[in-house]
């Protein structure tokens, strides 16, 4: 217990491993509303406080005689004695330090929703223990290992020995990695969590090892990325390179889960079927369902639309024939110019991140899928996309810890079972255990056995599989030679290698490293176990092949009309006014009849998609709700068109005249800047220099800019003065915001602070 910044989450986790026990963070606990209300600098009432407090003790109680360590502010009296009520043998550790010390160190962190000014506040709220209290007190002073060697010492029972420490990781015989530093390689526990196996899975896992070639065992390794459909491509990746998992090309249902069938059929060992699933159906094939992005399932406060995500997702991809997600993305997007997770973070917080990756994951675990969390060690510090350059994540130990530390944390004790590792640096923590480390010694997290084996293994107590992100992004390939850096992820502690770049090249680069004793054979071993231990754990060891893949009727599911009216319902829960501080709406055919419509994109991406596409699709619900719409078009669309004698100074001459606001009643702007991968950051590319579709005309009419994806316009368009975003460029999504513009619903949707980018113009 103690006020904010007292370190209750990095000491008690530390106390928590000395006892051998579980740790919890009450903030954890916290309801969405109570972390609103303190991220805004608004103290709690106690109101506010006494259910959460509730549930604290009911966590507590529930441990039972196993016991439990908890974070939790606690500071006045009768909050412990609230807490006693539901938990009666509690024992109170108070983290006591003075007003300068904890204001230092709340200043020099970030990423908590509670700010400094809440100190003064939170000081005068505290009551010390008292004397029928049990408990103690401990100075924060004094260095962390000294915080909770006291701490350890004064609870009774520990000092005597009438606690049983933790057992100890098995040690290595010899290093794994390639570095040549020796570092703490675990054995496997296959009966515990995530994998939870009985005796005769594990038996399988054991027989299958010790059945296999050795090429069979290098091919367990990779995943493969299925760029053709035909059986003659799926034989020659089964038979040459024995692949241990595969993802596909998205393309028709049909044809991925024949493809997928013919897959199982062939293997010798079940294979991991993996997905992207983080909308929902869509992205796994071409008709499954967009259900909401991440950040949409974080922008209001009903957090089971991320469960209703994740159902739709397991639901459609599981009739496919798929049982692996690489979802959800549990990075923070702390950096609003970071747009490579803007749209795929759940929100600005570790609390929010928390609390809707776990609703996700139970949703999509109805199904008979695991998920694979990803970016470890957290994508959203760093504005640039490790698709095209190493990015980093540069917080501190104690900070990390904190943040996205204690997300991974959650995540791992809820269950999930496997960790996508991102080609993300993040120097601080690799010095953390490797003191002294040179900036030029920094490696992705793909290729750092220390936060690799010494942080996600060991202090985060990570059972699970782990597997590295496309190992094509330039975030990992420029760190090292391909013949070098294939072996060397497996060295550093991932199991699984995603994607081949060139299938035989990389084979036998991973082939050499073992001979050559960069991946030892314990390793190797250790990462075939979680391979199989994770296929034993979707029971695929006994089902049998013809049964691996459903039935072509279950197809029916995959953009059903059910799972269309759950999206519809989401969108117009999400769809989000950010500001109308000029009062515009709300703008209506009686009132604006005739519009000016602007669209943009960022142009076309990788997926080669029309990117205007989503315009056709805003006229036509702007007229069947009785407007008359002028659709503006750019110089290069009108050349597209046929026009002549046309360039981008004639149409600026054109659009910009005086009688303007005779000819229009009202402006729409709608803009849908996708992609990542390409570039390091994005944002809005107008036609043209002083391109005519810029909102110079929000002097003359009622402006209305409208978000389709990215939520950081703002920056780009600061003169607009009514802002809304609607997250996607579906058409659930298109109506419910021109009906909202309309007034004929509310806007529900709820937003943080990245929309407004760091600029006081945003807010105006």
């Amino acid at each position: 217990m103690g006020v904010s910044g007292c370190g209750k989450t990095t000491i008690g986790d530390l106390v928590a491993r000395g006892l051998g026990l579980p740790f919890l963070d009450g903030d954890s606990l916290h309801p969405v509303e109570n972390v609103a209300k303190m991220a805004a600098g608004t103290p709690l009432t106690d109101e506010d406080r006494w259910p959460w407090l509730a549930t604290v003790g009911s966590e507590l109680a529930a441990a039972g005689d196993g016991g439990l360590v908890l974070a939790c502010s606690a500071l006045r009296r009768s909050y412990r004695d609230a807490i006693r009520a539901q938990a009666p043998d509690t024992l109170f550790l108070h983290l006591d330090g003075s007003k300068e010390v904890l204001g230092a160190r709340i200043e020099g962190r970030s990423g908590h929703f509670m700010p400094p000014a809440l100190l003064e506040s939170q000081l005068a709220t505290l009551e010390p223990l008292e004397a029928d209290e049990a408990g103690m007190v401990v100075d924060i002073a004094a260095p962390v290992d000294a915080v909770v060697a006291a701490a350890l010492a004064g609870i009774p029972g520990v000092a005597t020995g009438a606690r049983t420490q933790p057992a100890q990781p098995a040690q290595p015989a010899k290093t794994a990695s390639s570095g040549g530093t020796g570092v703490r390689q675990p054995d496997v526990d296959l009966q515990a969590a995530p994998f939870n196996l009985d005796d005769a899975a594990i038996a399988w896992v054991e027989s299958v090892l010790g059945s296999m070639t050795l090429e069979e065992k290098i091919g367990q390794l990779f995943i493969n990325h299925n760029n053709d459909y035909s059986p003659e491509y799926l034989d020659g990746v089964l038979d040459a390179y024995h692949v241990g998992g595969m993802r596909y090309r998205p393309g028709p249902s049909s044809a991925v889960q024949e493809h997928i069938r013919y897959a199982q059929s062939k293997t010798k060992v079940p294979l991991l079927i993996a997905s992207n699933p983080e909308m929902g159906g869509a992205g796994s094939c071409d008709d499954g369902t967009f259900v909401c992005t991440h950040l949409q399932a974080g922008s209001h406060p009903d957090k089971s639309i991320a469960r209703q995500m994740g159902q739709v997702a397991g639901a459609e991809t599981a009739a496919l024939g798929c049982n692996w997600a690489f979802a959800p993305v549990v990075d923070i997007h702390y950096n609003w110019r970071n747009t490579v997770i803007s749209t795929r973070s759940f929100g600005n917080t570790p609390e929010i991140v928390v609390e809707r990756a776990k609703e996700y994951f139970d949703g999509i675990s109805e199904s008979p899928t695991v998920c694979a969390m990803k970016h470890f060690p957290g994508d959203g510090v760093d504005e640039r996309d490790q698709h095209v350059v190493t990015s980093y994540n540069t917080l501190g130990y104690e900070e990390w810890n904190r943040s996205y530390g204690h997300v991974y944390r959650e995540l791992i004790g809820h269950g999930v079972q496997s960790i996508m590792i991102g080609h993300i640096g993040a120097p601080e923590l690799s010095r953390h255990f490797r003191p002294g480390m040179a900036d030029r010694d920094i490696l992705p997290a793909t290729l750092s056995p220390e936060l690799l084996q010494d942080l996600l293994r060991g202090e985060l107590g990570f059972n699970g599989l782990i597997l590295t992100d496309a190992s094509q992004m330039i975030g990992l390939t420029q760190a090292m030679k391909r013949k070098d850096l294939v072996p060397a992820t497996i060295a550093a502690g991932c199991d699984m290698f995603l994607f081949f770049r060139n299938p035989a090249e990389d084979f036998q680069y991973m082939m050499d490293g073992y001979k050559s004793g960069i991946i030892t054979e314990q390793r190797l071993h250790n990462a075939l176990r979680r391979i199989l231990a994770l296929k034993a754990s979707l029971g695929l060891h006994t089902t049998p092949r013809a049964e691996l893949v459903p039935p072509q009727e279950a197809l029916a599911v995959i953009g059903s009309e059910a799972h269309r009216a759950v999206a519809a319902e989401i969108a117009d829960k999400t769809v989000t006014l950010v500001k109308d501080t000029a009062n515009n709406l709300p703008v209506t055919p009686e009132t604006h009849k005739r519009i000016r419509l602007y669209g943009i994109s960022g142009g076309s991406d990788f997926t080669r998609g029309d990117p205007l596409a989503y315009l056709g699709i805003v006229q036509d619900e702007l007229e069947k709700a009785g407007f008359e719409v002028h659709l503006f078009r750019t110089a290069e669309q009108r050349e597209a068109a046929g026009e002549t004698g046309t360039n981008f100074m004639s149409v600026i001459s054109e659009e910009a005249t005086g009688d303007y606001a005779e000819k229009y009643d009202a402006a729409l702007v709608f803009a849908n800047v996708k992609g990542f991968a390409q570039e390091a950051a994005i944002r809005i590319k107008w036609s043209s220099p002083m391109a005519a579709e810029i909102p110079w005309y929000a002097t003359e009419v009622p402006t209305i800019f409208v978000s389709l994806n990215q939520p950081n316009h703002l920056i780009d368009v600061p003169m607009v003065r009514t802002a809304i975003h609607a997250h996607a460029g579906t058409r659930e999504a298109i109506r419910a915001t021109v009906e909202k513009i309309q007034g004929k619903s509310e806007f529900q949707g709820t937003f943080n602070e990245n929309v407004f980018c760091n600029s006081f113009d945003t807010r105006l």
